[in-house]
């Protein structure tokens, strides 16, 4: 049976909370460019549905791997998110940057 520290927990508790909060921020800006409120680029309703497969299977990889290499829950656990929280950060900084709209001819 393996143990972990409270600091490995508070550590990964911090890294999944950011990783969250970053998802949220990416719905948002999504939805908004939905709606015609932010200016996103042509083709993200697609691009929101292959990465989000590429991240699962990444992941999942990434978990298998930290298994079979008998890391511990905590190091599983960092190893799932990283691939997800790398895709989650550079949405963020991708659409926080999006192309500007031209302005309306008046």
């Amino acid at each position: 049976m393996m143990f972990f520290s409270p600091a490995e927990m508070l550590r990964l508790s911090i890294r999944t909370g950011l990783m969250l909060t970053e998802a949220q921020m990416i719905i948002a800006m999504r939805m908004m460019g939905m709606a015609g409120l932010w200016s996103v680029r042509p083709g993200e309703n697609r691009r929101m549905m292959t990465e989000k497969l590429v991240a699962a299977q990444q992941s999942g990889m990434a978990a298998s791997s930290a298994m079979m290499a008998g890391k511990s829950a905590t190091e599983v656990a960092e190893a799932a998110l990283a691939p997800v929280a790398r895709q989650t950060r550079a949405n963020v900084t991708r659409l926080a940057r999006a192309p500007r709209r031209k302005p309306a001819k008046g």
